[in-house]
């Protein structure tokens, strides 16, 4: 009997277990991998049974007692995975690997109709392109490969040969798995965007598309402030132009590559379109230059196969019953994951959230939700969850120095970017749809009907241009409803201080200023 089935734990990988147990399903399984000098990504949740008789979760741990404890063997532990912890697709494919097809031909032998003989069986051959030789089933009830009470589902496609239901959310080419929480399914229920509509309903349709306009040029701003860039207006516009296009055209290789040159704008890179050499997000040692990586991006020349599988899985969710904002986090993410670009990939990244949302009919009225105004709101939250994936992945990447201070790759990796959980990418990305929402949506049509008002108001007083209107509007905005008197002297001294007064007053009252 191998030493991990009866090995007590405390401690595993620098997790302390909440009480002495032993190691079950993904965890076992890491376990007896490693022993082999391969190293996974862990999830952020495994299993151990304890002797006690009470079935808890923390964290980092789900509890289990000693009568959930499966046989002291891998196959019952495979099982009990997949059973309790849904599908792990990378430690599946390196287990798989490591141990060729014996467990699964071990499994068929035992119990050959068994539900999750038949989920195993069905996962190899998917994730490692091999058929077995094994005779197709010729009966009984189908099941379904991923549980939609553990993880969240595509549309089904029946596999007869295993009598499985294939409703991973993915192709072997790409595939992230998303669990189900309590969190993600609280965000489903409240319905975000029938909420919107129902905040416009009623309201002015050119206040709308005013609202639509200035958002779209503000989410533009902060997608390239996320970046530490600050272009000038045109080229913010241009953006924000292609982002209120976003949804029209089908994502492909050729309409990623044309927004890549609207990002960009003059200064065009010397290779343009998908990279030509490894890539790195991080820095360079001060003395000797060399990388100092956060992220490591995906092998240029694994880049043709994961962003065909990132389309095509793109392509399979748009047309299942998908969540958009699940579909959105898988394919956004997913390409900020893989880098494809030497530049750009972060705008890209964000554009492909609004292009999803109006493609899955999510965002309506023309309205776009400025999703880089709420990350920008959240930065140091969305460095975490970027790292959240890069950083127990940057070890498992094998590189060395170039001379010209790049990475060299010299391992597989390309499962690093098909297999991994978005979990904690989807509750964030619905925190900011939340926010933009309640927020700042409400908040900048609340502005602009304000606004309107007390131009209406200034206009019946006073005879000033336009621009002077808007001036004036700015400064009492930016003061606290007073105009100040250096200001005053400045660019309004053709008014009297009785209709400065006033004026300070009605803005004080529209905007609901209380300054006394």
């Amino acid at each position: 009997m191998h030493h991990c089935f009866s090995q007590q734990v405390t401690v595993f990988h620098g997790r302390s277990t909440p009480e002495p147990g032993f190691l079950a399903g993904y965890a076992l399984l890491v376990a007896i991998i490693e022993e082999k000098g391969v190293n996974v990504p862990l999830p952020d949740r495994l299993a151990i049974f304890t002797e006690k008789h009470q079935r808890y979760n923390t964290d980092q741990w789900q509890v289990f007692t000693i009568r959930h404890k499966p046989d002291n063997d891998i196959t019952s532990h495979l099982a009990f995975a997949l059973k309790y912890e849904g599908i792990e697709l990378y430690i599946l494919k390196k287990f798989f690997q490591h141990t060729g097809s014996e467990p699964v031909l071990h499994m068929l032998k035992k119990e050959p109709t068994s539900q999750y003989s038949r989920k195993v069986w069905f996962l190899y051959e998917w994730l490692m392109d091999k058929v077995l030789d094994v005779p197709d089933l010729k009966a009984g009830t189908y099941v379904e490969i991923v549980n939609p009470k553990l993880q969240y589902t595509s549309s089904s496609i029946n596999s007869t040969r295993h009598r499985i239901k294939n409703n991973l959310p993915g192709t072997p080419a790409f595939c992230p798995m998303i669990n189900k929480t309590d969190k993600i399914e609280n965000f489903i229920s409240k319905d975000l965007s029938g909420s919107m509509e129902k905040g416009l309903d009623g309201r002015d349709k050119d206040i709308i598309r005013r609202t639509a306009a200035f958002l779209l040029l503000k989410d533009s701003k902060a997608s390239f402030a996320i970046e530490g860039e600050y272009p000038p207006n045109l080229r913010a516009r241009n953006w924000g132009k292609a982002i209120g296009q976003s949804g029209k055209k089908q994502l492909t290789i050729e309409e990623l590559e044309r927004l890549q040159d609207i990002v960009i704008g003059t200064k065009k890179l010397k290779n343009m379109g998908l990279r030509t050499q490894e890539g790195f997000i991080g820095e360079h040692d001060r003395e000797n230059f060399s990388p100092l990586p956060d992220h490591i991006s995906a092998k240029y020349k694994d880049l043709p196969s994961l962003m065909k599988g990132l389309l095509d899985t793109n392509k399979l969710l748009q047309e299942s019953a998908y969540d958009p904002v699940l579909a959105a986090a898988t394919i956004a993410f997913g390409f900020v994951f893989i880098h494809p670009f030497s530049d750009g990939n972060g705008r890209i990244h964000r554009y492909i959230i609004h292009h999803i949302l109006t493609r899955m009919g999510y965002t309506k009225r023309g309205m776009i939700f400025p999703i880089s105004a709420a990350i920008l709101n959240r930065i140091d939250e969305y460095q975490s969850i970027l790292e959240s994936y890069s950083s127990p992945r940057i070890e498992l990447v094998e590189w060395q120095p170039t001379p010209d201070h790049n990475v060299k790759i010299v391992n597989n990796t390309i499962d690093l970017y098909r297999y991994y959980d978005l979990t904690k990418q989807v509750e964030f990305l619905y925190e900011c749809l939340e926010e933009t929402i309640e927020q700042i949506i409400p908040e900048e049509l609340d502005y602009l009907e304000k606004y309107d008002r007390i131009t209406n108001y200034i206009n019946n007083y006073l005879s000033l241009p336009d621009t002077k209107v808007d001036l004036l509007i700015k400064l009492l905005n930016q003061n606290n409803g007073r105009l100040p008197k250096n200001i005053r002297q400045k660019e309004f001294d053709d008014i009297t201080d009785e209709e400065i007064s006033s004026i300070e007053e009605n803005f004080q009252s529209i905007f609901e200023i209380n300054n006394k």
